[in-house]
């Protein structure tokens, strides 16, 4: 290896310099903040788990993004924590145990194998928020709220939020009854946004002539508002979860309008991310200039059943990296540049830091200008006493 492979880093990790590091601090403080204001409490998983318990429930569509490892101690095998959701299912289920509503929110560095297709990177500090033992749309609505509220602190002056709901896709493939092999396909179709190869896989698959159509019709449902009531009439004699799943968005969006009306949403009714573990609705929050989703998350109910306590779930997560790229202000000049020696020179910065001053203390030979260490000011001992002064 040459002296220049040495720098390398591996492909998808990154490292955070000044003055970023300090604004992905300043964040998480705010971030933090706002959820404890609406009742979160905070909790820290740990980085590594064993590998039967990381990959239950929600954490079974991670396995490819999970490194595994073997504990010395026990010969088990470990995984690093790819996505802290089930993390904190595992921890409401079994060893909280709260009765009624718990809210927990967190921030903590994980670790993919593979960068997310939908929100990259592979060591992104994810920070989120789950709410469990309410299966109402009062706590869905108290999600999405959040999750744009936390948008808006991390400095997003647009936001548009897709919506969709799982549901409706589960509840037709159910009364089609599809065998595996025919559901793969036909999700695949759908995931490629593709008419002919929907077509194709619904003519192969679907052999009622009313439900042939209303998978076609998905295909084709997402945009603005009126979207949901083209899906009433297409869906008209779907299974009655069909028709309460678009209920449940109809209300969600009159929830969001009221509270957010400058927000655009747009609605998916054929969006299948988190198949796998989604029960209910679905979303992801989109700003303009970035091509992935900031926030995304949704409704996930019984993850805990194998942890021996089912529980409604619902939450949202981001990556904290990309949310400090928001806002790329320049860092704040506020600094103190003390002198290396003098008498009583300790004693004045130590009074200016106990008050929450930024103070720099030269090192005897330093030559660097303090505007360098982001000083503005300089302490200087004139008329008996120490004080700043401009630069």
């Amino acid at each position: 290896m040459t002296i220049a492979d040495r720098w390398l880093l591996p492909d998808g990790m990154d490292e955070v310099l000044p003055p970023q590091a300090s604004r992905m601090e300043e964040l998480r403080r705010a971030l933090l903040d706002l959820y404890y204001c609406w009742g979160y409490d905070q909790v820290m998983p740990p980085p590594v788990e064993f590998l039967d318990s990381l990959l239950t429930g929600t954490g079974t569509d991670l396995e490819l993004q999970t490194f595994k490892l073997t504990d010395q101690l026990t010969g088990r095998l470990m995984g690093v924590s790819a996505d802290v959701t089930p993390q904190v299912a595992r921890m409401d289920a079994h060893s909280m145990r709260h009765q009624g509503p718990a809210r927990l929110c967190y921030c903590t560095n994980v670790l993919r194998a593979k960068a997310d297709p939908h929100q990259g990177g592979r060591s992104p500090v994810q920070v989120g928020v789950e709410l469990f033992g309410h299966a109402g749309l009062e706590a869905d609505l108290e999600i999405l709220q959040l999750a744009l509220m936390s948008l808006k602190v991390a400095g997003a002056d647009e936001v548009h939020l897709a919506l969709g709901h799982i549901g409706i896709y589960r509840s037709l493939v159910q009364a089609a009854e599809l065998d595996p092999d025919q559901e793969r396909a036909l999700f695949e179709a759908l995931e490629l946004k593709s008419p002919g190869a929907l077509a194709a896989q619904v003519e192969a698959s679907v052999a009622d002539p009313a439900l042939a159509e209303m998978f076609m019709a998905l295909g084709r449902l997402h945009g603005d508002a009126d979207v949901l009531e083209t899906a009433r009439r297409a869906f008209d004699g779907a299974p009655p979860a069909v028709e309460e799943a678009l209920v449940q968005l109809r209300a969600l969006h009159r929830g969001v309008q009221r509270e957010h009306p400058e927000v655009d949403l747009y609605f998916d009714l054929a969006e299948l991310r988190g198949y796998q573990y989604h029960t209910g609705m679905m979303f992801a929050a989109f700003v303009p200039g970035y091509g992935q989703a900031l926030a995304k998350g949704g409704r996930y109910d019984d993850t805990g059943h194998a942890f021996g306590r089912a529980r409604p779930a619902t939450g949202f997560s981001m990556d904290l990296k990309q949310l400090a790229t928001l806002v790329q202000s320049e860092p704040a000049c506020d600094g103190i540049w003390a002198p290396a020696e003098g008498e009583g020179v300790a004693e004045a910065i130590a009074a200016l830091r106990a008050g929450g001053h930024r103070v720099v203390r030269a090192l005897p030979g330093q030559s660097t200008p303090p505007e360098a260490h982001r000083c503005s000011r300089r302490l200087v001992h004139d008329d008996g006493r120490w004080q700043t002064v401009a630069l």
